[in-house]
């Protein structure tokens, strides 16, 4: 597994955008760490990030590279 990625979410606007964007982290990296911040709109997590902002544009947000 790859090391920590971290990329900017700038259309999460509310706590259930948050928890929709974390959701989809957690599904594609079981047990892995995953932070989504609604005030910095950013989303950490540990894993390959080809994988992880393809969960991020199916949970119907844009991901963009930090």
């Amino acid at each position: 597994m790859s090391g920590k990625t971290v990329f900017a979410v700038n259309d999460m606007t509310c706590g259930h955008c948050v928890g929709t964007v974390k959701r989809a982290l957690e599904e594609a990296f079981p047990g892995a760490e995953v932070s989504v911040d609604l005030a910095t709109h950013r989303a950490e997590f540990v894993g390959d990030a080809a994988k992880g902002a393809e969960a991020i544009r199916e949970a119907g947000y844009t991901p963009e590279a930090v």
